[in-house]
């Protein structure tokens, strides 16, 4: 059995979800009567006779506005969720931000792109653009975490909803620790693991801490937790939206590029680009009444 989610930015109504099991038919599945999640905004349309990719195709892109996940019905709701923070959980990249305190936010930005596409290799990358920012002032992070940087929608409640579910959150994420830490208490994850700047006499040296928290570190972080936890890997989420987030995205039971790089997007097995960070609560099943946001 499948489950198809659609999650509507504005409105899903019965045309379209008709639609949707036209859609289905035709390649050979059969969808059940639809079970809404909340009435004009998100439903579950149950599946059998076919696979997830071949449903996930006829139903990817086909309706304006409206997100669709595939999934297998078996081990919905997840236990373990581990998620990347910029341009995920928050919507800016903290390099970037940090960087316009030097006066080379352009420079800056420009390689972060490349690197969230795939195209440099991150630990390099990352190296380079900190050696950038040697010399800045130690209270620039402060600044920047002040005015810079805000919550993704969605971020706060789709964490404390699977929180007050039992579930266990881990931020792990290719930026910084002074960033990581105070993000990761706002929002409500149980743990943060984030790259260390080296800093001496009140400014940045140019240099990261070594090991550097890369994409191997995502998806280790993944199966050690869900390890020591005593929790299936069908029973995990990961969500990110650049090319070092793809290897934990492939091994989670449910990995979801959120708002993604285009490699990322064509390579997760679940992608939302239109509604914010709430979706993964719908794609688990979990109706708005049974949120939490504090």
């Amino acid at each position: 059995m499948l489950i198809a989610t659609l999650i509507a930015s504005d409105r899903i109504d019965a045309g379209l979800v008709s639609e949707a099991r036209d859609r289905i038919a035709a390649t050979g599945a059969t969808a059940e009567q639809p079970a809404w999640l909340d009435e004009a905004v998100a439903v579950d349309l149950f599946v059998t006779g076919n696979d997830v990719g071949d449903v996930r195709g006829a139903l990817e892109g086909a309706f304006a506005g409206v997100d669709v996940l595939v999934q297998a019905a078996a081990d919905r709701e997840k236990r373990l969720l581990i998620a990347d923070m910029d341009s995920t959980m928050i919507p800016v990249e903290c390099i970037d931000e940090l960087a316009d305190y030097a006066g080379i936010k352009p420079q800056i930005a420009e390689v972060t792109e490349r690197a969230m596409r795939g195209e440099l290799d991150f630990a390099a990358a990352l190296d380079a653009r900190v050696a950038l920012l040697k010399g800045l002032a130690e209270s620039a992070i402060e600044r920047c975490l002040a005015e810079r940087v805000t919550l993704m929608p969605g971020a706060r409640t789709l964490i404390q909803t699977m929180r007050a579910r039992g579930a266990h959150s881990v931020l792990v994420s290719g930026g910084f620790t002074r960033f990581a830490e105070p993000v990761a208490a706002q929002i409500g994850f149980d743990r943060a693991i984030a790259n260390r700047l080296v800093i001496e006499d009140g400014e940045l040296t140019g240099a990261v801490g070594k090991p550097i928290v890369d994409s191997a570190t995502k998806e280790a972080t993944l199966r050690a937790v869900a390890a020591e936890r005593g929790i299936a890997l069908s029973q995990t989420l990961a969500v990110g939206d650049g090319a070092n987030d793809l290897p934990m995205i492939r091994a989670a039971g449910l990995g979801v590029a959120y708002h993604a790089k285009p490699v990322v997007a064509a390579a997760a097995a679940a992608r939302v680009e239109h509604g914010d960070l709430t979706a993964l609560l719908y794609a688990q099943g979990i109706r708005r009444r049974d949120w939490r946001a504090d």
